[in-house]
């Protein structure tokens, strides 16, 4: 179905350089990045209270990288989180009516599409938390069958230069969001396994005519290209991947999945804008600039290709989940915030995010009486 390695070397060839930068400078930004990312373990620590005092949660590592080692990892993360669902696709194959497309495309032209939206996201992405990630040689991960943070170097220098606001602060705020994401799924050990469960749940539901996939895929691909028709660009005319799913039990479980990475998302903006004033002294000029990138993109295509690929969901789970967040801490404080991570069952509902009232009612009021 998919030929990686041609999707790794598609997207390592097709990426952006990166920003002008002598090797001296890349070597202090490096060395920066991984002193900040172990400075920030600590302030997400006291501000959280998630990990108790004295316990020592899972080491997985940090791995400050370029654009082609964010490619790779994020290649290796896919292919081993979507084999149930393109093993399915391939059993379809040669009987179902995508046989003879499939059949014509192959998995190298598909290998070709992914590696075009690949290198699309790699000059994007800041930083990321790859939960389920296999360790490789080159790409290390957590002795626990995945786990590593990500800082993309690069692209950290791209956009302080681009918002014109202290490097040190920025890159220090950046590893302060991404490290409240290590701390989520290594202080609390259930999470990791609740959310692989409910993506293979999705997964084992999805029911994709092959040609459909690839058709989402080729939209995609085509748009980085210049190739679609000009009419077709229109955030009215462009579908998201995720529209193929369909059936009310892949929604449900959407939802939920929802849910949680609002959860997430939100809960990493909190951490990062409360630490903020005690140690990112313009960490007030970041927000405001760097809200105002968020939300504007980078232009007409820009905002297409967010829509296709779902990154404009990805920017309103970061707004409701924060309000959900400072919502629930402002009423119920920080320890009364922290008994969502209790169990699966204390997480909130895609209503509750928007409707924190009813997450506290339901986990506190309930408890109590």
């Amino acid at each position: 179905m998919v030929d990686w390695n041609l999707a790794v070397a598609t997207a390592t060839r097709l990426v952006r350089p990166g920003p002008d930068i002598s090797r001296e400078e890349a070597r202090a930004v490096v060395a920066e990045l991984r002193r900040h990312a172990k400075a920030s373990e600590e302030h997400v620590r006291l501000f959280t209270r998630m990990i108790p005092e004295g316990t020592e949660p899972e080491d997985t590592p940090v791995l400050v990288v370029d654009r082609p080692g964010w490619i790779k990892a994020n290649v290796a993360g896919f292919r081993e989180l979507l084999q149930p669902l393109l093993a399915k696709m391939e059993s379809r194959r040669s009987g179902g009516p995508g046989g003879a497309v499939l059949g014509a495309v192959g998995g190298k032209v598909t290998g070709v599409e992914l590696g075009m939206l690949l290198s699309f996201l790699a000059s994007r992405v800041l930083g990321q938390y790859e939960t389920f990630a296999p360790a490789t040689r080159e790409l290390p991960a957590s002795a626990n069958g995945g786990g590593r943070l990500l800082l993309v170097a690069p692209n950290i220098v791209h956009v302080e230069r681009e918002l014109d606001v202290d490097p040190h602060d920025f890159r220090l705020w950046v590893a302060l969001h991404e490290e409240t994401h290590r701390t989520q799924f290594t202080g609390v050990p259930w999470l990791r396994d609740h959310l692989q469960g409910e993506i293979q749940t999705f997964l084992d539901e999805t029911d994709v005519d092959p040609t459909t996939f690839l058709e989402r895929l080729r939209e995609a691909a085509q748009s980085l290209s210049g190739g679609r028709p000009e009419g077709e660009q229109g955030e009215s005319d462009t579908r998201s991947l995720v529209d193929i799913v369909q059936t009310p039990a892949q929604r449900e479980v959407l939802g939920r999945l929802t849910a949680v990475m609002s959860l997430l998302e939100g809960h990493a903006d909190y951490v990062m804008d409360g630490v903020g004033p005690d140690v990112v002294g313009s960490v007030s000029e970041i927000r405001e600039k760097f809200q105002q990138r968020r939300a504007q993109g980078a232009g007409r295509l820009d905002q297409a290709l967010r829509k296709l690929l779902g990154l404009d969901a990805k920017l309103r789970q970061y707004k409701d989940g924060e309000k959900f967040v400072r919502s629930v801490v402002d009423e119920v404080g920080m320890d009364g915030f922290n008994r969502v991570w209790t169990s699966p069952n204390t997480l909130p509902t895609k209503a509750e995010i928007a409707k924190p009232a009813d997450w506290v009612a339901r986990v506190h009021r309930k408890a109590e009486s």
